[in-house]
């Protein structure tokens, strides 16, 4: 099914996608080794920045990856048949330590869901839970449609 139209989308239509939008994918790349999560974020559309509060056990493989400073991918999407709009940001994520969180952190981080904890094999105590910035380097969205009448084979 050939695309009929793809267009790059425009910062302020970034920004709406990312705003309206509580989850994406987080991909956490070291070496040739990639890591792919659904995550919730919130987003500063201001400074074009996201808080995630990412929740894993001690030992676990994302809590690995974290700990190597590893370069990041979100990507963020929707459909909406027949437009598809995506964002990419690329760039890597800056955990932000217990005795530097301010006030301003913590009304961004409210602004992302919390995961539930309900859904975790391991008891609360046992729980990590970190909170990272993700700036990204490179920040682009497109949107696609597809003419599905005209393309049929």
């Amino acid at each position: 099914m050939p695309l009929d139209q793809e267009t790059e989308l425009a910062k302020g239509e970034t920004d709406s996608l990312l705003s309206h939008h509580e989850t994406g994918v987080l991909a956490l790349g070291r070496e040739n080794e990639p890591y792919a999560i659904p995550i919730s974020y919130g987003y500063d559309a201001d400074e074009r920045r996201f808080y995630l509060r990412l929740v894993s056990t001690p030992q676990s493989e994302k809590r690995q990856f974290l700990a190597s400073s590893p370069r990041a991918r979100l990507v963020v999407y929707e459909e909406d048949d027949p437009i598809y709009r995506s964002v990419v940001a690329r760039g890597t994520l800056e955990e932000i330590p217990e005795d530097e969180i301010t006030v301003e952190h913590i009304e961004q981080y409210g602004e992302a869901k919390r995961p539930l904890f309900e859904i975790w094999g391991e008891s609360r105590r046992d729980l990590d839970v970190r909170l990272y910035v993700f700036d990204p380097v490179k920040l682009s969205g497109r949107r696609i449609e597809i003419d599905r009448e005209n393309n049929r084979s």
